[in-house]
């Protein structure tokens, strides 16, 4: 993998370079010499934003200043283990004790990734923790969830995170933002159960940029109780299965083949005008083709009750599992809502998760798709359950093996 370069040792801090930037389009925009300024930053300068007048940061600063503190005798700090996806964290399916404070860290890692090894597709990925999608976050109703939100000094970009889930300042967009060798601490309370898309989102073009680059993961909150079909009675899954749908869109050289580039930010321009086209090369599972297939299949057995999680922080997307159904579904993701039931296919929206559970009842391998089958077939989006058991020939019989007949 190629060095990144070291900004920092040649001007003052990485922080005033990237601001510098969006000073250098504000100065263009007035027609002031802002070359120096851009030649800065290695990808071009940040767009260029709406400035909000002074008075209203001010008033805001002041708002917040004044804000009383919040009380939180009674709450017990956990710490919550992060995994890569697509497994989830330990974690109560329902809530014991008082409500809690879960602590977690999200590290922003820009790192280089190969998404299809045999067209040679790879994209310097903005990442949390690593992977795309970023971890499944888990917290009961009343829990509140403490980030600390780290960007190492090696990154190139600034870096926050909108919490769909939360409520407020863009949620938590507005007081998170980061820059290299920087890190934050947000503390937001979980009010609302289902599961929700969380995203970078630093202003302007670099939102679709970062979220089209992988910079988006999901939040489950819980209902302190868990969860209940539409009658009240409850329901239990035995595992977890966390799916990002990611749609890329990669520059391409005159001769078809995808452009490579040595550090990341290097495809910005390129990457908005392939964006601008609304047409993926390539939307997949978990980070890259063939993510969830093969060697690297979801497994269960027959009998086990599987909630799969789905995020799609951009575009809509049409969940299919093939064999099998959608016995209990979320797809708005909330779970105040009585769940949908035995549905083939269902839709989450983009820019939100959604959750469906199904228990197996045949073994062999499942296909779980986005039910466009040009997305699932041709550009990726497809993994696999291979499920164990014992089959049931009252559910499904090969009558007569194909055999050739008389013309």
């Amino acid at each position: 993998m190629t060095q990144l370069p070291d900004l920092g040792r040649a001007l003052a801090s990485r922080r005033s370079i990237l601001r510098g930037s969006l000073v250098a389009a504000g100065a263009a925009a007035l027609g002031a010499g802002a070359a120096q300024v851009q030649a800065r930053v290695p990808h071009g300068p940040m767009p260029m934003l709406p400035r909000v007048p002074e008075r209203l940061l001010q008033a805001e600063a002041e708002v917040i200043s004044k804000a009383p503190p919040v009380d939180l005798s009674g709450y017990t700090r956990v710490k919550q283990d992060l995994v890569a996806p697509p497994f989830a964290p330990v974690h109560d399916q329902v809530a014991t004790g008082g409500p809690k404070i879960i602590e977690i860290t999200l590290e922003t890692t820009e790192k280089l990734m190969t998404i299809d090894p045999d067209t040679g597709a790879e994209i310097w990925a903005l990442t949390y923790n690593g992977s795309v999608p970023g971890p499944l976050i888990i917290a009961h109703e009343g829990d509140y969830v403490e980030v600390t939100l780290r960007n190492p000094v090696d990154s190139v970009f600034e870096h926050n995170i909108d919490f769909h889930s939360s409520t407020g300042a863009l949620g938590g967009g507005g007081l998170t933002h980061v820059f290299p060798g920087e890190e934050t601490v947000l503390r937001w309370k979980a009010t609302k159960p289902g599961v929700f898309t969380y995203h970078c989102a630093p202003g302007g073009e670099m939102i679709p940029y970062h979220v089209c680059h992988g910079m988006n993961g999901t939040v489950m909150v819980l209902p302190r109780d868990g969860l209940k079909d539409g009658k009240g009675n409850p329901l239990r899954y035995d595992e977890i299965a966390y799916i990002g749908e990611q749609d890329y869109y990669l520059p391409r050289n005159e001769d078809g083949s995808f452009k490579k580039y040595a550090v990341a930010g290097d495809d910005y321009a390129d990457s908005l005008e392939a964006m601008r086209t609304l047409v993926p090369t390539h939307s997949v599972f978990n980070g890259a083709v063939g993510a969830l297939t093969g060697d690297k299949a979801l497994r269960s057995k027959v009998g086990s009750t599987v909630l799969m999680i789905h995020n799609q922080a951009n575009r809509d997307t049409r969940p299919h599992l093939i064999g099998g159904h959608g016995n209990y579904v979320w797809e708005a993701g909330s779970f105040n809502d009585a769940p949908a039931t035995n549905l083939e296919t269902w839709l989450i929206r983009g820019g939100s998760s959604g959750a469906a559970m199904y228990t197996f009842e045949q073994p062999g391998v499942y296909a779980y798709v986005n039910h466009n089958l040009i997305e699932a077939v041709l550009l990726g989006a497809t993994a696999h359950f291979v499920v164990e058991g014992e089959w049931n020939n009252a559910l499904m019989e090969q009558v007569v093996k194909p055999y050739s007949f008389a013309t």
